[in-house]
C-alpha cells in the first residue's frame, strides 16, 4: 500500500506556482488577485478562508478579504458581487459556503461572473466541464485529478465506482474520469442511497471515490483488492484525545482499509489540502487569461 500524500503534493505546487508568480512579476505582470467574500463568523469557513489567505501569501498572490456580517441582505451581497465582477484588478473571486439560510447560494453563484469563479460553481464552468472544454474546473475534483497525475495511478479502461453524487465532488469527478483524458478514460459507476448491492459494485472497483459523508462507512470487505481508494469524506468526529475536542474522519474506515489498497488517501492530509492549491491554480489561470 502506497499513501496518498496530499500535503507533499500541495506543497511542491504551491512550490511550483510561487515560482511562475516570480517570473509573471519579473516580466513587469501584476500578481494573480484573489478575492473572498465571507459572511458572518463561522468558525468552519473562518478557518478555511484562513488557510486560503495563507495560501496566497505563499505562492506571491495578492488577496483580498470582502466580510459581511450574517445579517447582510441579498441585495447587498449582490451588489459586492457586481462590485467585484467589474474591477479588473480581481482575476478571480469565491464566496465561502455556506451562506445564512436567508440567501440563496444559487443565485449567489450565478451571479458571480463565470470568467471569475474560481471556485468552478457556474453552471457556465460546470456545462463546459461536462462537455470537456476549456473551463474553470471545480475545486476538489481538480485536486484529485492532480494527485492521480502525480502519483502515475493508471486509469486507462479501469472500472471506478464514485460513490456520491454531490454537485461538488461527486457528479463532477465522475464526469472527469469518463472523459477521454488522462487521468480519466475510465467506465464510471455513480451509487447513492438508493443503490442496490452496494458491496457487490464497490468490489468491482479498480478505483474506488468514497463522497458521502458518512464517515468510517466503507470496510474492507466493500474494497477490491489492490483497487485505488480516494477517501472525500471530511467530517468531524468527538475526540477527547484532542484539545478541541474534535477530528476529522473519512468515508473510508482507513484501519481496515488500507492494507488492502495499492493506493489510499489519508483524512486529514490526502484530498483536502488539494482543493486550496486547485483554487490557486485556477486563479493563476485567469491571471493568465488561459480560460476565458
Amino acid at each position: 500500500m502506497q499513501l496518498i500524500d496530499g500535503k507533499k503534493i500541495a506543497a511542491d505546487l504551491k512550490q511550483e506556482m510561487a515560482a511562475e508568480v516570480k517570473q509573471m512579476v519579473a516580466q513587469g505582470c501584476r500578481p494573480p488577485h484573489l478575492a473572498i467574500v465571507l459572511v458572518g463568523h463561522d468558525s468552519g469557513s473562518e478557518t478555511y478562508v484562513a488557510g486560503k489567505l495563507r495560501a496566497c501569501d505563499e505562492c506571491g498572490f495578492k488577496s483580498t478579504l470582502v466580510r459581511h456580517e450574517v445579517d447582510v441582505t441579498r441585495e447587498q451581497l449582490l451588489a459586492t458581487l457586481h462590485t467585484l465582477n467589474s474591477d479588473p484588478d480581481i482575476d478571480g473571486y469565491i464566496v465561502q459556503l455556506p451562506l445564512p439560510a436567508h440567501i440563496n447560494e444559487q443565485e449567489i453563484i450565478e451571479a458571480i461572473d463565470y470568467r471569475k469563479d474560481v471556485d468552478g460553481f457556474h453552471p457556465t464552468n460546470v456545462g463546459r466541464m461536462m462537455l470537456g472544454l476549456p473551463c474553470f474546473m471545480t475545486t476538489m475534483p481538480q485536486g484529485i485529478l492532480l494527485l492521480m497525475q502525480r502519483y502515475n495511478i493508471d486509469t486507462q479502461g479501469k472500472n471506478c465506482v464514485v460513490m456520491g453524487r454531490g454537485n461538488n465532488a461527486g457528479k463532477p469527478i465522475a464526469t472527469l474520469l469518463s472523459q477521454k483524458a488522462y487521468p480519466g478514460n475510465c467506465t464510471v459507476t455513480i451509487c447513492h442511497s438508493a443503490t442496490r448491492n452496494l458491496e457487490q459494485i464497490t468490489r468491482g472497483a479498480d478505483i474506488l471515490i468514497a463522497a458521502i459523508g458518512e464517515p468510517g462507512y466503507v470496510k474492507a470487505a466493500m474494497v477490491k483488492e489492490g483497487a485505488v481508494v480516494i477517501d472525500v469524506g471530511t467530517t468531524p468526529v468527538p475526540c477527547k484525545e484532542l484539545a478541541r475536542g474534535w477530528r476529522l474522519r473519512g468515508d473510508v474506515d482507513f484501519d481496515d482499509v488500507s492494507e488492502h489498497c495499492s493506493f489510499i488517501t489519508p483524512v486529514p492530509g490526502g484530498v483536502g489540502p488539494m482543493t486550496i492549491v486547485s483554487l490557486l491554480r485556477n486563479t493563476l489561470l485567469a491571471a493568465r487569461h488561459q480560460v476565458y
